[in-house]
């Protein structure tokens, strides 16, 4: 059997586009007939369950701490596309997200998906994003055009260096 492709999408800082890129970047893989898992990973800003207009009283808060069954939803007209929303948001979102519990889940997705996709707040105010970098070990960049400074870029990809991360590209949002 195969593994299953993990990636973040992660920023240096916010309004840069990672939320709207991971949906629009999940969408194309299930059109491509692959199974595809979204994963909102944002427990400071998540978007997700606003994207998909759906609800986010259960997700991955809950699979994490093993507060029951995280919901992950199918998306209309994709039948190939599930998304796990945060859930509940926690108080302490780096513990969670560095919780041993997250290893295992993500091991179980890349048993069943072909592609999952993490969506992740900005990573010059939280270390958040560079624990889920360390755990899916490859990262996909994004910066917004006439927004994202130079010199958060350039620390981004410091911090980032840390956490042996692979660099599967960059994208640049004009919007």
């Amino acid at each position: 059997t195969t593994q299953g492709t993990i990636f973040a999408i992660v920023s240096a800082g916010p309004s840069e586009g990672r939320s709207q890129l991971a949906a629009e970047l999940a969408i194309a893989f299930a059109q491509l007939d692959r199974r595809t898992l979204l994963v909102d990973m944002d427990f400071r800003s998540p978007q997700q369950h606003l994207l998909y207009s759906a609800n986010n009283d259960a997700g991955l808060s809950q699979a994490i701490s093993g507060n029951g069954d995280p919901y992950i939803f199918a998306v209309e007209g994709l039948p190939k596309l599930n998304v796990m929303t945060t859930g509940p948001l926690p108080k302490n979102p780096l513990e969670v997200l560095s919780a041993p519990t997250l290893e295992n889940l993500i091991k179980g997705w890349r048993a069943n998906y072909d592609y999952i996709i993490c969506d992740t707040p900005p990573v010059t105010p939280y270390a958040d994003a560079l624990a889920i970098s360390r755990l899916v070990s490859r990262v996909l960049l994004v910066t917004r055009a006439q927004h994202t400074q130079h010199a958060d870029v350039r620390e981004m990809l410091r911090r980032l260096t840390a956490t042996n991360t692979e660099i599967l590209g960059s994208v640049i949002n004009n919007f």
